[in-house]
């Protein structure tokens, strides 16, 4: 009875749904309904951005005020744990769906899947990772949110039948309207989609983009204020004089990308060949606990300890530590921050590796600013030049977003709308500039797309691949030839000639199979020989072709294929039987009509 009613419902539903669709098309132009819809698609990322920021702090401060600073505690050692182990429940129990590495995901289901997301993506995530960074998860909510917001505008569009590219439009209004929201930074929510996502920059799609940007960062602004803002009160202005050392930031922040980026390969490999989930959560949340307890600003997003260091304490970082009494001293302060660059991936890894749900994104402007702040004590030390902390740690966040991220354009326009610090554009490009050049001598992929390139699955990045990818050999194949039998005549060829306009001659089996053809320029000189019409037979003309192709066959392989062969034809041939055959023109003119169909005008 509940079954037949579900049914009904769905049917009803489906019915409501393809009456507003039609609706839809004949009122609502195609451009003003994708204007509208990126206004949704924001409104509900910044909704979406605002829940779990919310949720996060929340919990994080009820917590954080059982622990007084000056000393130890060890519930450092029990929340990261019970933070895992209830978000692996609810993943494994509840959700049933790996819902780890949020961008990443993007990335392969606008490659893959027809940018189609599951709809469980519009919350899972959010619900995950409040669990794992509220109780002091080492990793950031950027990821998750950005894939919560990719998913809801993936699910809208699928919803009102918009294709492929419209799709993918939505998925980019989602991710730029979450980070716009959190971050309250329209312009590097735009950018990170552009930058990282790969969409393509054309009005068509930029101003959907900006839309929904900045609907979602005005809902976010009216929701918290300046409330998610990391506040940077500049001091010291911009001197020409410390550009070499910005520089000199650039190529250190690079180089800790290239630890970052492969520190965290290696341990989620070692962590994922560990079969047993509760040996792995045992593992990570132990490890991930330890390291809290031994330097307590591994602990959850660390945008506090950001904020330590802006407004000039950065030696409050020893706070809660074993090290506090450490604290008025310079060269063991800068021990204890190098242990928190080394650490810190392991840390993060740990509680992404053990099932943990979060993203890098909040780590990477962790580290940064820890590289920044440690590079300028360091210089200081070394050389008596006074560096202002406070601007390389700043600097410091650019320039590991473009390292880890390969990603300059966001790490410079984010670190600078979200703490306001516009007036050092020049060294956030500097640095910017110069770590994302350090890494890419080393690390041609970053941290988001170098598990999708090593599994051949990274096509946002390949317009060319993406094009290939959506075509399928089934659909190219060309069955007007005329099919000749091996004992068929001259004259039963010339006949077929002078009906069929192809040069090309099939020759089978009564099984179908494929035992070679004919081609026109080969008898050419025959045809007119009557006198051989019924002497000579299509077996003594045939030969078995050099180069074949099976339906099931990826473009690029029928791609190579052509250029390899030089041929304009290719038989297509499935478990030894002809099927037909795929020409050069019609691939070329499907890859033409499939590049248009998902780029933007």
């Amino acid at each position: 009875m509940f079954r037949t009613y579900k049914i009904i419902l769905e049917r009803k539903w489906e019915e409501w749904l393809n009456r507003l669709v039609a609706w839809r098309i004949a009122r609502i132009s195609e451009r003003q309904f994708l204007y509208a819809l990126s206004i949704v698609v924001g409104l509900l990322s910044g909704l979406a951005a605002f829940l779990l920021k919310s949720l996060i702090h929340f919990v994080a401060e009820k917590l954080t005020g059982l622990i007084d600073v000056g000393f130890t505690n060890y519930l450092f050692l029990v929340y990261p744990l019970v933070g895992i182990f209830l978000t692996v429940l609810f993943v494994r129990y509840i959700v049933k769906d790996d819902i780890g590495h949020g961008v990443s995901k993007i990335l392969y289901s606008i490659s893959r899947q027809s940018s189609r997301i599951k709809p469980h993506n519009t919350w899972t995530s959010m619900v995950a990772s409040s669990l794992t960074i509220g109780l002091g998860g080492s990793v950031g909510a950027e990821a998750p949110i950005v894939l919560t917001g990719a998913s809801i505008g993936s699910n809208l569009a699928s919803l009102f039948k918009l294709n492929y590219k419209y799709v993918t439009l939505m998925v980019g209004c989602g991710a730029a309207g979450a980070i716009a929201g959190i971050f309250n930074a329209p312009i590097a929510g735009i950018v990170f989609t552009l930058e990282v996502l790969m969409l393509d920059l054309t009005m068509a799609s930029l101003i959907p983009l900006l839309i929904s940007a900045v609907t979602a960062t005005m809902f976010s602004y009216f929701s918290l204020g300046e409330g998610v803002l990391l506040r940077f009160m500049q001091i010291h202005h911009f001197s020409l004089d410390t550009v070499w050392f910005y520089i000199l930031l650039g190529i250190f922040t690079g180089l800790v990308g290239i630890w970052f980026t492969r520190m965290t390969m290696f341990l989620e490999l070692k962590f994922k060949n560990i079969k047993k989930w509760g040996l792995r959560l045992l593992i990570g949340g132990l490890v991930m606990g330890f390291m809290v307890f031994i330097f307590p600003p591994l602990w959850g997003e660390g945008y506090r300890e950001i904020g330590l260091i802006f407004s000039g304490k950065g030696a409050d970082l020893l706070n809660n530590s074993l090290f506090v009494n450490w604290k008025g001293n310079e060269y063991l302060v800068l021990i204890f921050l190098a242990g928190i660059l080394i650490f810190k991936v392991i840390a993060m890894v740990a509680t992404t590796g053990s099932g943990g749900v979060g993203g890098i994104f909040a780590p990477t402007l962790f580290m940064g600013a820890i590289a920044g702040y440690f590079f300028a004590l360091l210089t200081t030390m070394v050389s008596g030049i006074e560096l202002p902390g406070d601007n390389f740690a700043l600097a410091g966040m650019a320039g590991m977003m473009a390292a880890v991220m390969h990603a300059p354009l966001t790490g410079i326009f984010l670190t600078a709308e979200m703490t306001g610090g516009y007036n050092l554009f020049i060294p956030l490009m500097i640095t910017s500039t110069v770590a994302y050049v350090t890494i890419m001598r080393f690390e041609p992929y970053s941290v988001y797309t170098k598990r999708l390139a090593m599994a051949g699955d990274l096509l946002t990045h390949h317009k060319d691949k993406v094009a290939l990818h959506m075509m399928k050999v089934r659909k190219l194949i060309e069955t007007d030839f005329e099919v000749l039998r091996p004992d068929a005549t001259l004259r039963d060829l010339v006949k077929a000639i002078s009906v069929s306009h192809r040069n090309l001659y099939p020759v089978v089996d009564e099984n179908e199979t494929l035992l070679g053809m004919v081609k026109l320029a080969d008898v050419r000189s025959l045809i007119f020989e009557q006198e051989l019409y019924d002497k000579v037979f299509v077996r003594d003309l045939m030969y078995m072709p050099e180069y074949f192709i099976s339906p099931d066959d990826s473009m690029e392989k029928v791609v190579e294929k052509f250029e390899t062969s030089g041929r304009y034809n290719l038989a297509v041939i499935e478990d030894g039987k002809y099927l037909g055959f795929i020409s050069r023109a019609v691939a070329f003119s499907k890859y033409r009509k499939t590049v248009q169909d998902f780029s933007h005008d």
